[in-house]
């Protein structure tokens, strides 16, 4: 084998990620690396086995999610402005998603705190899920940061079956994701 040979051998495993298996662990704030806990959900994939509390603390088992076109909009605080912005997003700018598909919004806040802020912005279109209790969902799903224990901002669609068709991980958690495409995503899957 030649030297020019090996060399590239040499790179080539230089560069290959240790743990490939679990995605792009890494996301930012305004530049500012974040570390992404546990593997990450894949398009293909169905949600785990998890229940999350609703906004009146009823047990909602994320793989009771079938039958109708879901949106997922996971998001790390509602009280904060870029939180408000998506979820009033996919309240009100989901193009008629909500006369015919599922809407959730999942985030660490307490269920009383998501209650309250359905109710202050009027929003009663989206189903609301709480990871509070021990963040099962963030570490299933691979949206877990490790450095502030919040969720990484993301938008899943899922089929009809619970499958994950479409799946946005934010790269850097102060912007918003794609709203637009994910809608035009979940209406392709009605047709279907």
């Amino acid at each position: 084998m030649t030297k020019a040979r090996v060399f590239l051998l040499i790179i080539f495993f230089l560069t290959i990620p240790i743990n490939a298996h679990s995605g792009n662990n890494k996301i930012t704030l305004r530049g500012a690396p974040l570390t992404l806990m546990g593997d990450s959900l894949q398009v293909g994939q169905t949600l785990p086995e998890i229940n999350l509390p609703d906004r009146s603390l009823k047990m909602i088992g994320l793989k009771s999610l079938t039958g109708k076109v879901t949106l997922l909009s996971v998001v790390p605080s509602l009280d904060t402005p870029t939180c408000e912005e998506q979820t009033h997003i996919l309240s009100e700018k989901n193009e008629g998603l909500d006369q015919t598909a599922r809407l959730i919004t999942i985030s660490r806040d307490l269920p009383f705190a998501q209650k309250r802020f359905a109710k202050n912005a009027k929003i009663e279109n989206i189903l609301f899920l709480s990871d509070y209790r021990d963040a099962a969902f963030g570490h299933a799903s691979g949206l877990l940061i490790e450095e502030n224990r919040l969720l990484a901002r993301a938008v899943l669609v899922l089929d009809r079956k619970g499958t994950i068709r479409y799946l946005e991980i934010v790269p850097d958690l102060a912007q918003l994701p794609d709203m637009k495409k994910a809608f035009d995503f979940a209406k392709s899957l009605q047709t279907e």
